[in-house]
């Protein structure tokens, strides 16, 4: 049949007034939908104790109610200390799930809203689960006393049993009931850091018994319903170009397929299971209007966004002094052009959501990432309020800032399906929606594609004395809802971050950003602009140390003054890797030093060269100083992750575009890290008494620079165009 589309750019995305009106208003509604503390018994069950962030079943078991997203990163597991610490459970009675969309109740602090992202789950959950834990210790311990008849400072509880010097001993599920019934403590008193027995040790990983024997409905991808219908979309070869029409007869004949349905983003196909749903849309005839989408190539790209690093910009507020003027007295100017390519995420599990819409309600399962972003977009898209669309949020096979979107294009298109159904006169069914890993590397939302240039004024002795940057991108923020929080002056905070100032002293510095217009989707990537700008940054380091003759090490030690934390870690690293001792023959070092979301990483990367002249990263010593160190073995883990991330991105990862069509598909063409490409590496963190900060991401920037520099100090070059693979390195 064919069909022929009106009204083909309809959006179904809320604008930013309406994000913000929605906001305003959902805490209200939703507050009622969960019993509040001091009666949140499990409906039906008197015997449990259900707070927000813990409930006590009376198998015994305690569950920590994660409000964040747990895509790999091991939050669950760092929540889940916390308050086991302070309730001063048994490890292995100690559990995790995730908590229901409740913006009121599970909001995360740094946001506002409920939503996981910026490195920022246990920095501002920290004192929250803690004082959950604490709260429901002193509530069982009353319970105890009022059952007992002893007085509460009598009654020890270690390793989920309460006890007294009596013989009377009962475990946490023994007296949830009674538990429940006690009053909330407004202030519970903390443990000391000296009487932590889990914090900063190692805690066994919540996820991994499930992750290992794959639990039946552990990822979104797994979840099945009676009746359920799969969904595939065929989307726009071009991005924002948009369907006409469309002849679905062949597709129709293909067995299993229930329904096409046509929606703004494209055309979906309906069927009882994936393979005939992708088997189908690939039979579908759709006419794309090009007209406003993108139809550039990634070279013709990349040249608007070196032209435009050579013109003023917006300045960025952190600058101080004249570089231009000390440029211009300057005995020398190094000028350095850096250019970047889009990268897709690229996580094991693509984007999929299942929904059953019937009309009065909506449920949704997934990955969910921004829960109370997602959950008005649904609201907005089914003419539903926010606490009429509920979100069973599911463990997610990576994300690296994927799942995060200020726009929920998934949710939204999810929703626009089951509406359609529903309008057509089908009776509510569960769908879900699936992208493949075609669907994903060409889907757009990429780490924007970025050009810097630096230009460092130099005096006859080879101190700096300007350091005058410039940075052209796409913006992440601008014309999203987060763009009054993170765009000032016209210049997106993400797009300068770790260039808007630097640690190390400068007489005179400024940044300043252009914002380039396309039609690309883009979105945060692990670490956000950090990845760019740590990679320019560190790199300029090590040729303003060559030019004054000095260690690099040395070098930025020397400079840095104020915050010492920097320091730290490089001389950790540093000393960790034996910087100063000699190498084998063939083989060469670089060092690199990043501060993101408020923690610093410092990394030496030793490196040899294969017989075919690609790159062979040996080992990267890795140092950290992240605060308390909640999970050491986890921090460990995410810094490994992180530079296996970032090393596969500046090897070989890319996105690129023929007239506006994505060149990428798949692993085979997109490609990323290989088991023979990852290094030895050696995590080292540095002891802390400051609060906790982030670690999913900051391991990632700094491996770039620092195998850059090491590559410099083999060749005495630097790269300034990644990725490797297109010097023949990689």
């Amino acid at each position: 049949m064919l069909h022929m589309l009106e009204n083909p750019l309809q959006s179904a995305v809320p604008s930013r007034r309406t994000f913000l009106k929605l906001s305003a208003g959902a805490a209200g509604g939703l507050m009622l939908a969960l019993r509040m503390p001091g009666s949140a018994r499990a409906a039906g069950d008197d015997a449990s104790f259900a707070q927000p962030f813990v409930h006590i079943r009376p198998d015994n078991t305690v569950v920590v109610l994660n409000k964040h997203q747990d895509m790999g990163q091991g939050n669950a597991t760092g929540l889940a200390t916390l308050v086991a610490d302070e309730l001063d459970a048994d490890i292995a009675q100690v559990t995790a799930e995730f908590a229901p969309a409740n913006a009121a109740l599970y909001k995360n602090l740094a946001f506002g809203m409920q939503g996981t992202g910026g490195s920022t789950a246990i920095a501002n959950s920290f004192m929250q689960y803690r004082q959950a834990g604490a709260a429901a210790k002193a509530m069982l311990i009353a319970a105890a006393a009022e059952d007992w008849g002893v007085p509460a400072s009598e009654i020890k509880v270690e390793k989920g049993v309460l006890s007294h010097s009596n013989g009377k001993s009962a475990t946490f599920g023994d007296l949830a009931g009674l538990a429940a019934k006690q009053e909330v403590p407004g202030e519970p008193v903390l443990k000391k850091p000296e009487d932590w027995v889990y914090i900063g040790k190692d805690f066994p990983r919540v996820d991994a018994a499930g992750k290992s024997h794959g639990s039946i409905g552990f990822f979104g991808m797994d979840h099945q319903a009676e009746n359920m219908l799969v969904a595939v979309l065929a989307r726009p070869p071009r991005f924002i170009a948009v369907a006409t029409g469309f002849n679905d007869t062949e597709a129709r004949k293909v067995k299993g397929v229930v329904d096409v349905v046509s929606v703004p983003s494209g055309v979906a196909v309906l069927a009882t299971s994936t393979w005939p749903a992708i088997k189908a849309r690939g039979l579908l005839d759709v006419t794309w209007d090009d007209s406003k989408a993108e139809t550039r190539s990634t070279e013709e790209m990349a040249r608007e966004l070196a032209d435009m690093t050579g013109k003023k910009g917006l300045p960025v507020a952190k600058g101080h002094g004249d570089p231009e003027a000390a440029l211009a007295s300057a005995a020398r100017v190094i000028e350095v052009d850096y250019s970047f390519p889009f990268l897709a995420h690229a996580p094991m599990e693509p984007l999929d959501i299942t929904v059953l819409f019937d009309g009065n309600s909506a449920t949704f399962w997934t990955g969910s990432q921004f829960q109370t972003v997602d959950q008005m977009v649904a609201g907005t898209v089914l003419g539903l309020t926010p606490d009429k669309v509920a979100i069973n949020t599911t463990w997610a096979g990576g994300s690296f800032g994927r799942r995060a979107q200020p726009d929920s294009h998934y949710f939204a298109e999810a929703a626009l399906i089951a509406k359609a159904r529903l309008d057509a006169g089908n009776a509510p069914q569960p769908i879900k929606v699936v992208w493949t890993r075609e669907d994903d590397i060409k889907g757009g939302y990429y780490r924007p594609m970025v050009a810097h240039k630096a230009r460092v004024g130099l005096d006859e002795n080879g101190n700096v004395v300007g350091w005058h940057h410039r940075v052209a991108s796409k913006s992440i923020m601008i014309g999203t809802s987060f763009e009054p929080f993170a765009v000032k002056d016209g210049v997106d905070s993400t797009s300068v971050e770790g260039v808007d100032e630097l640690p190390y002293e400068l007489p005179a510095f400024q940044a300043e950003a252009h914002n380039a217009e396309t039609p690309v989707p883009v979105l945060w990537w692990r670490s956000v602009g950090h990845t760019h700008t740590g990679y320019v940054a560190e790199t300029m380091i090590d040729r303003l140390a060559k030019e004054a003759g000095e260690d690099p090490l040395d070098y930025r030690l020397k400079r840095i003054k104020k915050d010492q934390r920097y320091a730290g870690v490089l001389k950790l690293a540093a000393e960790k890797a034996g910087w100063k001792d000699p190498l084998p023959d063939g083989r060469y070092r670089g060092i690199a030093v990043v501060k993101s979301f408020n923690s610093y990483v410092a990394e030496v990367a030793e490196i040899s060269f294969r017989d075919d002249g690609t790159v062979k990263v040996e080992k990267v010593v890795c140092a950290v100083d992240c605060g308390i160190p909640v999970n050491p073995k986890n921090i460990e883990a995410q810094m490994q992750s992180g530079i296996g991330y970032g090393l596969g991105a500046i090897l070989r990862n890319e996105v690129t575009m023929t007239d506006g069509v994505v060149d990428q598909e798949n692993f085979d063409t997109y490609l990323p890290i290989r088991m023979t490409d990852m290094p030895e590496i050696e995590v080292h963190i540095v002891p802390s008494t400051e609060a906790p900060t982030g670690v999913g991401e900051p391991g990632t920037p700094p491996i770039g620079p620092a195998v850059a520099n090491a590559i410099a100090a083999a060749k005495g070059e630097w790269i300034t165009e990644l990725p490797l693979s297109k010097h023949g390195l990689a």
